[in-house]
């Protein structure tokens, strides 16, 4: 009777063990995960994501993959900041939003730059009935490419959705974004 006992607290204290080093081995890899997949400038994100009807997580996500959260990066086609913008997409929405004394360096300061990125992607949400896909390569590749491409039989057998994206560049940024979704949505669902 005693071998069956210490046995079974054995097997008990074991499976302990195991189940404990399951959690930590958890919890770290959580927590890599979110130094690799940071969530700076939350509130601005959350605020502009709010005003503009969009998940924050995208926003982070888009952000990730923009710029990796390096509010002064600059693209080899000069997009400017934390959401990529473009010259002409800044001056474009900074006049529609207003900003007063509005000059290309402003998209370097994070608040202006998610702002104007967030009313874009509400723009193309609004254009795009809110697939996600064609709004991310809208984004990336432009707006009118994609609005093509859903003309073309090559590209879209019905004209909401695209079979294929012709940019290299804006098929790999579609893929990256949404991975980087998904990965946000798994560290930070408690938003």
């Amino acid at each position: 009777m005693k071998v069956i006992d210490l046995r079974r607290y054995r097997l008990i204290f074991i499976l302990f063990i195991i189940v404990l080093s399951l959690q930590i081995l958890l919890v770290s890899v959580k927590f890599t995960l979110k130094m690799v997949y940071p969530f700076h400038y939350r509130h601005l994100i959350e605020k502009y994501s709010r005003e503009y009807n969009l998940d924050p997580l995208l926003v982070a996500a888009i952000i990730k993959v923009e710029s990796k959260f390096n509010e002064k990066a600059v693209s080899i086609k000069g997009a400017k900041g934390l959401m990529q913008i473009s010259s002409i997409t800044g001056k474009w929405a900074s006049e529609e939003l207003k900003i007063e004394n509005y000059t290309e360096e402003m998209l370097f300061n994070p608040d202006i730059n998610i702002k104007i990125g967030c009313w874009y992607l509400n723009l193309l949400n609004k254009q795009f009935n809110n697939n996600l896909s064609l709004v991310l390569a809208a984004y990336n590749g432009g707006s009118g490419n994609v609005s093509k491409w859903l003309k073309d039989i090559r590209y879209s057998e019905d004209g909401i959705n695209l079979k294929n994206i012709p940019f290299v560049e804006t098929k790999g940024y579609v893929k990256k974004v949404h991975k980087s979704f998904k990965i946000y949505r798994y560290l930070y669902k408690d938003i």
